[in-house]
């Protein structure tokens, strides 16, 4: 605490105690208690003051405001504890057993400190706890209390404190940590003493482990990634409870006073010390920082909060990337260190504590013999460097050892991974251009066994970016909005290694369709290079997937890939999202959507290295991305495109592709098979090539029963597997308007559209369906859900529901998304399709977008055919196949611009009119 500047700016305690003694003297306890706990709340608020001007002016000094919040509420507990002993309950002659010492553990034992963090304190007695001591603890606890502070704490006697740390780890974790805060110096002596004498011998192995596995279980709480956008910065994979666990240990171990003491241990390089202090020092400024704008103990550090956070630590906009997302890559560049500090801490321990395993062991004479593969030792399952210059002479040898790591199923050696991050800047020009070296990183990067784990710990070394520049540059960084879940460099080798995993066959259920292709690919090594470079253009400015083709054509030749190859992989990366913007965003059931898509594709080896690029490329998002309803859309695109480029551009066989549907059709209706026959004059050629089989047997069994009971409203609500959504059926006489009304009713009962088919028959009725999930993405599956679903849509059709004023009284609630600037945009194209005009609108994501964006429509006069519903995290993407109310295209320029100022305006939400209004 020497450390901290005029402390007596964060909390006079000479001045504090001297004003309680005088309050209490003129009016006596317990009178003057009111205005004692005043003076302590005073000081606790101007000192909390005090802590954020210092963070204010120095917004990067973490350990400083730390130390500072400490020390305040130190001097805060010592006046109580004085003040209570004094004044509260003096002792004249206190026995032996009246002796209390205050013990701050955990953080408040380090000294480390946010604003809003809890105040962990062990009371400890000498023996049994004696009358005055249960008062004294008892008058500090309240006086904490009316402070409103948080506090975590334990009343033990010494022996107490001995049984229960040797039998619970978190109890042992908090003593480790064990500060002297105030009281009986000779006790807190004696507690200490006790603790590393009684506790701590014959327990250090078992200590290691739990609090690996504690580290493990949390990790996997948090998401398992130090690269989620969104990190924990406490408790998150790469934060502050990781470095601490380093410290814990090696104080367990080698009772280390201070984290500068690891390197005496040889646990850490000088260096290594330093970026421990350096990423330590930032993670702490963002926890501080998080906790003085929400004034409260957070420590999560969402997209809410990352703006104003990076604001205060002067992060600023550059071309191409703004202040927040140059912030984070900054925090996912320290959370990075951190996890190359702990796999070289935690090796280090491993060997350490199984040389003493052997050193003890019956066989402890024995050693293992290494073996040599191409220069490097291998032992153990590790490969290892057989001198400290070995990669300063060849340094191509620093791809080498992680090659032969994937290809031999090995770890790289603690001491070996220290070295390379260490030599990484032996990696020049000279060394990017070697063809061995250009070999070996292809050959690592296409390996059998698991490249996605090696690639990662050549990430982490800092020689993934150092021979692949571009790949350097994106690096750590985010992408500010809800859809990606991962850093782009975290996201691309997640990617990579989902095709790895997929091609040995792993994921055969989730991918079949992707299963079966990669053995038929022409040239698996284009598709894995075309993974790696998709995103590597991503925070340039401009369209990444444009920029990504020229890096494309320019690495690929390096990489030792001849003209064909490279001129694949930039065409894979130059249109890499074409197929999902294509199947989720354009009606399949159109031509023109299939011939404009194989237009562009040419050929079926580019069609199947598409298809597998795009499903790794949703897959590695983020959990909950992939649903079996895109696989569904991939998978009928792919087949109507498979089948268009076999037959050529001019033959469609639209005819036999309908007649083979009915044939099928027919096998799911079983003896309701004649309603074929029956019914297939009332519908078009366009609704046989829109829908599924199995949706078109429901619909004919569903119009074949309304039209014997003369229904004119028939209503259908099932889960439907196939899509992981809800099917919603609605047929009855067509009017303009019934599409926004389903939509809005479907919302009020509480469901999200995520694909729509408006069909009108030959016989004027209408023949709609709706696949719905619920706000979460999971389909309505209990009866009572689908009742309520169906009743909603029958109210609302019957004019029973009034529902402007209903959807009114569900306003939008401020949520994630509310963080994201979404701008609405609206963009007319009349070449999509050959008989609609084809409308897209793209704003910020909320309930009921779709039923205002449809009514809009319909009162902009509009046939709605179709309906598209993607998401992306913040923003919505619906796509519209719409034709005026003759049946034809819109293409004046007065009415797209009417249209589109309507749909603006249906699509803007309260949060941008009073922006714009501002």
């Amino acid at each position: 605490m020497s450390a901290i500047a005029n402390q007596r700016a964060i909390i006079d305690r000479r001045a504090l105690a001297g004003a309680i003694s005088a309050a209490v003297a003129e009016h006596g306890m317990p009178k003057a208690r009111q205005k004692v706990i005043e003076l302590l709340r005073n000081a606790l608020h101007d000192g909390r003051a005090e802590v954020a001007r210092r963070l204010a002016e120095h917004p990067s000094a973490g350990h400083e405001v730390a130390y500072s919040q400490s020390f305040l509420i130190d001097q805060l507990i010592r006046v109580m504890h004085d003040h209570v002993i004094e004044d509260v309950y003096p002792a004249g002659n206190r026995s032996s057993g009246e002796r209390l010492v205050l013990i701050a553990v955990g953080g408040y034992g380090r000294g480390e400190m946010a604003p809003h963090s809890d105040i962990d304190i062990a009371f400890i007695t000498p023996g049994k706890t004696t009358a005055w001591c249960e008062q004294v603890i008892e008058a500090m606890l309240y006086y904490l209390w009316d402070l409103g502070l948080k506090v975590g704490h334990s009343s033990r006697s010494l022996d107490e404190m001995v049984r229960m740390a040797k039998s619970d780890l978190t109890i042992r974790t908090a003593l480790l940590e064990g500060r002297y805060l105030w009281g009986d110096q000779e006790l807190y002596d004696e507690a200490s003493r006790r603790f590393w004498a009684d506790v701590v011998p014959g327990s250090q192995a078992q200590f290691v482990s739990e609090k690996l596995s504690e580290r493990n279980a949390r990790h996997k709480r948090m998401g398992d990634s130090r690269y989620v956008v969104e990190p924990n910065v406490k408790d998150g994979k790469g934060g502050l409870r990781d470095l601490q666990t380093l410290y814990w240990i090696g104080k367990y171990l080698h009772r280390v006073k201070s984290a500068a003491e690891l390197v005496d241990a040889g646990l850490f390089t000088r260096k290594e010390y330093r970026t421990f202090r350096r990423a330590e020092g930032f993670l702490l400024a963002v926890r501080c920082h998080l906790h003085v704008i929400t004034r409260r103990a957070e420590d999560r550090l969402t997209f809410d909060l990352q703006r104003e956070v990076a604001r205060r630590m002067n992060f600023a906009d550059r071309p191409g990337k703004s202040a927040v997302e140059r912030f984070m890559q900054y925090y996912f560049l320290q959370a990075r260190q951190v996890g190359s500090l702990t796999g070289v801490f935690l090796a280090h321990i491993d060997e350490e504590m199984a040389s003493k395993r052997r050193a003890r062991g019956l066989l402890a004479g024995f050693r293992q013999r290494s073996r040599m593969l191409k220069g490097y030792r291998v032992f153990g399952g590790r490969i290892a460097a057989p001198s400290d210059d070995w990669f300063v002479k060849d340094p191509v040898r620093l791809i080498e050892v992680f090659q032969l790591a994937e290809e031999h199923s090995l770890e790289v050696h603690s001491e070996t991974m220290r070295m390379a991050t260490r030599d990484v800047k032996c990696i020049d020009q000279a060394v990017r251009e070697d063809p061995r070296a250009n070999e070996l990183f292809i050959k690592l990067l296409t390996g059998r066994n698991d490249p996605e784990t090696v690639l990662r710990w050549m990430n982490e070394a800092g020689v993934f970016g150092r021979f692949v520049p571009d790949f350097g540059k994106v690096g750590a960084q985010m992408q500010f909005d809800m859809y990606h879940h991962y850093t782009v460099d975290e996201h691309t080798i997640r990617a990579i290694g989902l095709l790895a995993a997929i091609e040995k066959g792993e994921h055969r259920v989730d991918h079949p369709l992707a299963s079966e292709i990669i053995p038929q690919l022409g040239n698996r090594r284009v598709l894995y290079v075309a993974t790696l470079l998709h995103d590597i253009a991503k925070g340039r400015g401009g369209d990444h997937s444009v920029l990504g083709a020229e890096v494309a054509l320019h690495l690929c030749p390096r990489f030792g890939l001849d003209e064909g190859e490279t001129e694949l992989v930039s065409w894979l990366v130059r249109w890499h999202l074409l197929m999902s913007a294509t199947a989720f965003k354009r009606d399949l059931a159109d031509p023109k959507t299939i011939l404009d898509f194989v237009t562009q594709v040419e050929s079926v080896e580019r069609l199947r290295q598409l298809l597998v690029l795009t499903v790794v490329d949703i897959r590695a998002v983020g959990p909950g991305i992939w649903n079996s309803w895109k696989r569904q859309l991939l998978g009928d695109l792919y087949e109507l495109a498979l089948e268009q480029l076999r037959l050529g551009y001019k033959s469609t066989r639209r005819a036999e592709q309908i007649a083979a549907k009915k044939e099928h059709v027919g096998e799911l209706l079983g003896v309701n098979a004649d309603l074929i026959d029956k019914l297939a004059s009332r519908f078009d050629d366009a609704y046989w090539i829109a829908e599924p089989e199995d949706i078109i047997a429901l619909n004919l069994v569903h119009y074949a029963a309304a039209k014997e009971l003369e229904h004119k409203l028939s209503i259908h609500t099932e889960y439907y597997a196939a899509r992981g959504a809800t099917l919603v059926t609605v047929i009855g006489d067509d009017h303009p308007g019934l599409f926004f009304r389903v939509a809005g009713a479907i919302h009020l009962a509480g469901g999200n559209i995520i694909d729509a088919r408006i069909h009108t028959n030959r016989a004027g009725k209408a023949v709609d369906n709706f696949l719905v999930q619920d706000p979460l993405g999971n389909p309505f599956k209990e009866q009572e859900q689908l009742d309520r679903l169906q009743k909603s849509i029958e109210d609302a059709l019957a004019g029973k529901i009034e529902l402007v004023p209903q959807l009114a009284k569900r306003p939008l609630a401020r949520n994630r998304a509310d963080s994201f600037e979404v701008r609405p945009r609206v963009d007319f194209d009349n070449t999509a399709s050959g008989r609609f005009t084809v409308i897209e609108v793209s704003a910020r994501d909320r309930p009921a977008l779709l039923n205002r964006l449809a009514r809009s429509l319909f009162e902009s006069k509009l046939m709605v055919n179709s309906a598209h519903i993607t998401n992306y995290g913040e923003r919505a993407a619906d796509t519209f196949y719409v034709t005026d109310l003759l049946g034809g295209k819109v293409t004046t320029k007065d009415r797209l611009k009417g249209i589109e100022a309507a749909l603006l305006d249906a699509a803007s939400d309260e949060r941008q009119r009073e922006s714009e209004a501002a």
